[in-house]
């Protein structure tokens, strides 16, 4: 049975750039958050709280500065959900990460990926079917900048998740 059924709850999907980070780092896998990150991902914690979002599941690259935002949104938060640190988004293309949430367990409800650019753009555009909001369709069109989320409706199983699947429920960005 897929969720599709009435008798099933709808999922939701989260994608989020990781927040800002050092220019520089060791190597590219070990940059930090900035302060501005540390506080954007903090506020981006505060956000989902308020909105009512609480992953059953959290996919999380193993780069320092995804697993640095994920710990800062979810204590803001509250969550006290264990992620799944996956190293495969680190340089994961859209179609990867496409395949990464297909493996999510059928009875997560929602699910959290906190990756890079340009794959989580790429992949919220991907799945955007067109019939979501308007408004977070621009914004999200005019850019993706650290820490920026976008929230989606998912009306079939994971396993079944396809390009142009998801309604477009919201798109947040601490940019001022």
């Amino acid at each position: 049975m897929t969720s599709s059924d009435p008798a099933v709850a709808q999922r939701r999907l989260l994608l989020v750039r990781h927040a800002k980070a050092e220019a520089w780092g060791e190597d590219d896998h070990a940059r930090l958050l900035t302060e501005k990150g540390r506080t954007d991902a903090a506020a981006a914690g505060r956000w989902l709280a308020e909105s009512g979002f609480t992953p059953d599941r959290a996919l999380v690259s193993s780069a320092t500065r995804t697993r640095e935002t994920w710990s800062l949104m979810s204590e803001a938060a509250g969550w006290e959900l264990a992620p799944v640190i996956e190293p495969a988004l680190f340089a994961a293309s859209p179609d990867t990460a496409l395949d990464l949430l297909r493996e999510s367990p059928v009875d997560a409800l929602a699910v959290m990926v906190v990756g890079h650019n340009p794959t989580i753009a790429y992949l919220a555009q991907l799945l955007d079917d067109g019939s979501g909001d308007e408004a977070a369709g621009a914004a999200m069109v005019g850019g993706y900048p650290p820490c920026a989320m976008t929230v989606f409706d998912v009306a079939d199983d994971w396993a079944d998740l396809e390009i142009a699947s998801a309604s477009l429920r919201a798109f947040h960005s601490g940019r001022p």
